[in-house]
């Protein structure tokens, strides 16, 4: 079940289904999400035709006139990510070509994040090469929900906005009523995140996991910093993969006398075998948001899911009214 956060945010100007300079429209990736901002907005989706050729190759149509129009694409490149990068990408030549004033890729989730900078020699940083796909493609500019690395921003010489899904997963866990909270960042590099994320939840105490990797995908945990023991953890990370952080972190938390450990996550990734090691018992509860659709197979009994429809349809808003995106959630 999909838990929509209450966040009050209602559109008041005029609704965006009288506005005829605002498009909106969705890649194959997460029709779903795209149909709840759609809805948020007071809109429909615009019809597109979408076609693949027999030796996988896609065909894009936009089946309305869009131009002088201000066009929102909402695709995060989430599995399958060459598929879905591949799509975006074509929708936007399509939407250029067709005389859109302004493109706007909205991208729940942003793909090749992890390779951000060069860590040896002779390799690829693909979170770049992205952005100058998306750039040279068309588009005006990007929305974005947390990004693996904040520096991906300065990729990109186009307008961006880099928006946060704590908004939706702080609601959850305050509705919970928790007793003993403290924040666990997973590790050194979450630690801004998690501090973030702690200050809103009345100023929790803060814990670091010290972790150190051996190869991608694999984690060690070595160390805890701070005091867990007798109360309720929450492990903040921006994405689960294949779990192994999440899931060494919570038993070391569980090792060092934490109570009750929840995991919260922008990011459902959930490569296998994430799925089995999620739903072992180490964890209350998972709560991740909607930015990539879960499929039933990979749903557990200790999943939740909260929606950010509410969160990309106002920043959507936002932007076509030229108002403040940044100053949503302070």
């Amino acid at each position: 079940m999909i838990h929509t956060a209450t966040i009050n945010l209602q559109p008041t100007l005029t609704p965006m289904a009288e506005n005829n300079r605002l498009r909106l429209f969705s890649g194959s990736a997460n029709p779903v999400l795209a149909k709840e901002v759609a809805r948020y907005l007071g809109m429909d989706l615009g019809p597109m035709v979408r076609k693949q050729f027999a030796d996988g190759e896609m065909y894009i149509q936009i089946q309305e006139s869009i131009r002088g129009c201000d066009v929102y694409l909402i695709q995060p490149c989430c599995r399958p990510v060459n598929d879905h990068l591949m799509e975006l990408l074509i929708i936007i030549d399509a939407c250029r070509r067709a005389s859109a004033r302004q493109i706007t890729a909205v991208i729940p989730y942003y793909c090749y994040a992890r390779a951000d900078r060069k860590t040896a020699g002779r390799e690829s940083i693909t979170a770049k090469l992205v952005a100058n796909l998306m750039t040279e493609a068309g588009a005006n500019r990007i929305v974005a929900m947390d990004l693996h690395s904040a520096q991906i921003q300065g990729y990109f010489d186009i307008p961006f906005d880099h928006v946060y899904g704590s908004p939706v997963l702080l609601n959850y866990l305050l509705s919970k009523n928790l007793p003993d909270l403290v924040v666990v960042s997973p590790d050194v590099g979450g630690v801004a995140r998690a501090r973030a994320f702690a200050k809103k939840l009345n100023d929790a105490p803060l814990a670091i996991i010290d972790k150190r990797r051996q190869a991608h995908n694999v984690a060690e945990v070595m160390n805890l910093i701070g005091d867990v023991e007798g109360k309720t953890a929450v492990l903040v990370d921006d994405m689960i993969d294949t779990a192994g952080t999440i899931t060494e972190g919570a038993r070391l938390l569980r090792e060092q006398g934490a109570r009750q450990v929840y995991a919260c996550a922008t990011h459902a990734v959930f490569s296998p075998p994430a799925i089995e090691r999620l739903s072992s018992g180490l964890l209350e509860e998972v709560i991740v948001t909607n930015t990539i659709p879960v499929a039933e197979e990979n749903r557990f009994e200790q999943l939740k899911i909260v929606s950010v429809a509410n969160l990309i349809g106002e920043t959507i808003w936002r932007i076509h009214e030229d108002s403040s995106v940044s100053s949503m959630f302070r």
